[in-house]
């Protein structure tokens, strides 16, 4: 899952556009656009863990935006180094897959950061914040906190590739007040491109998937 294999293999599954949304991190977003040239397009992101232990989806056009909502997280992460014997090494690359050097942070881990700040901060910084995988037993909003309080703004649901539409609707038809998605969560290569989200836009770009996600100009 290196940013040169994940863009080879979505350049190759006829995607258009992804977000690379490593855990709590977004320092391989810049070398991955590089690589995305003008065959695919990277938003930039983040999936961060907020105190509760709910993974939502940070995402914007510019790496810089997304850069001060690392600054944030990395504030916020607990302390200590990551164990590179339980959870492997984590490599910042260049263009050529070399490790330029390895990301000490415990980025496993939740931050300080509650659900309510994150999406916040996210939509202050002009991105989209998204529910990770609502569907799942573990991590999401539903299995941490069993509903979404009202004040809270998300932009759309994430829905996991092991549930379908139908039956979601049908399990979730109380959050139909949010716009739903549903993406690959690849965390394996050959995971890419499992399920996507067709957006109807004029251009590629962030607002145009905003303007989409407004006016239900998606499907998946």
């Amino acid at each position: 899952m290196t940013p040169r294999g994940i863009i080879k293999t979505s350049i190759e599954k006829g995607l258009d556009i992804i977000a690379l949304t490593d855990h709590n991190s977004m320092e391989n977003v810049e070398v991955a656009r590089r690589l995305g040239g003008d065959n695919l397009y990277v938003l930039a992101g983040i999936e961060v863990t907020s105190s509760e232990e709910i993974h939502i989806l940070a995402i914007f056009d510019e790496i810089e935006d997304a850069r001060r909502l690392q600054r944030l997280v990395y504030e916020n992460l607990p302390s200590g180094e990551n164990d590179e014997r339980l959870y492997g090494h984590q490599v910042v690359v260049n263009e050529m897959d070399e490790v330029l050097s390895l990301n000490k942070r415990l980025l496993i881990g939740a931050t300080r950061i509650g659900v309510e700040e994150i999406v916040d901060t996210v939509r202050s910084l002009g991105g989209i914040a998204i529910a990770s995988h609502v569907d799942k037993g573990s991590f999401s909003i539903i299995s941490q906190l069993g509903f979404i309080p009202d004040d809270l703004s998300f932009d759309a649901l994430e829905f996991s590739h092991h549930i379908k539409r139908d039956e979601a609707k049908r399990v979730f038809h109380e959050l139909d007040r949010f716009p739903w998605v549903s993406f690959s969560d690849a965390h394996y290569i050959e995971d890419i491109g499992r399920r996507i989200t067709i957006f109807e836009m004029e251009d590629i770009s962030l607002e145009e998937i905003k303007k989409a996600l407004r006016d239900g100009k998606f499907y998946w």
